[in-house]
């Protein structure tokens, strides 16, 4: 009898501290997605788009409330990395880009840039990014969308041209030649088009 109540007694020991041990791990799970949720809603108000889908991708590609203000440079750095390493002009004129865009030296966001003018990022991340800024494009009136596309356009020649073509003397590459195309058809893309139904984060969620 006795022998019986002490495995009966253990048992219920064992399926307590199972359970509470779940009870753990299901807090931590929802503290853990109400820190995501938080900061993805940081991210929307810096980066200017409400779409959760790109949110999530730029948050797995490392992305942070602090340097999301990057996202309008990636182009300009997917461009200076066209031909597979940046120039001193080239690092120069996105530099003075950053600045224009109000990021500081020495900030997490420099600091980032600086990374990334150093080792290429991925692919992955290029393209992420153009998707989101083709989204925040869409959100603008049309107006601004215009100054946008034509600041970035702009600014995509310059870094072409400081690499591809020498004092401008040169042409611009092949390679460069492609992804300006590239680019500003993406751009106009998002310009044309109506903006998709998306689930988007509210303040409260």
């Amino acid at each position: 009898m006795a022998d019986r109540e002490l495995f009966g007694n253990r048992r219920r020991t064992q399926e307590d501290e199972y359970f509470r041990r779940q009870e753990q791990e299901l807090i931590e799970k929802l503290q853990q997605r109400g820190r995501e949720d938080a900061t993805r809603r940081r991210m929307a108000e810096h980066a200017g788009v409400a779409d959760e889908e790109i949110l999530r991708d730029l948050q797995a590609l490392g992305y942070t409330p602090e340097t999301v203000m990057l996202l309008h440079l990636v182009p300009l750095l997917q461009m200076a990395w066209a031909e597979g390493s940046v120039s001193d002009r080239e690092r120069d004129l996105i530099l003075e880009a950053a600045r224009a865009r109000g990021i500081d030296k020495d900030s997490a966001a420099d600091r980032q840039l600086g990374a990334w003018l150093t080792a290429r990022p991925s692919d992955e991340l290029f393209e992420t990014t153009l998707r989101a800024i083709g989204a925040i494009l869409q959100s603008r009136p049309s107006d601004e969308r215009d100054a946008s596309q034509k600041d970035l356009v702009s600014r995509l020649t310059a870094i072409a041209s400081a690499s591809g073509g020498i004092l401008g003397f040169g042409k611009v590459s092949p390679q460069e030649q492609q992804l300006l195309a590239r680019i500003t058809q993406e751009m106009e893309r998002a310009h044309g088009a109506p903006p998709r139904s998306t689930r988007t984060i509210s303040p409260d969620s």
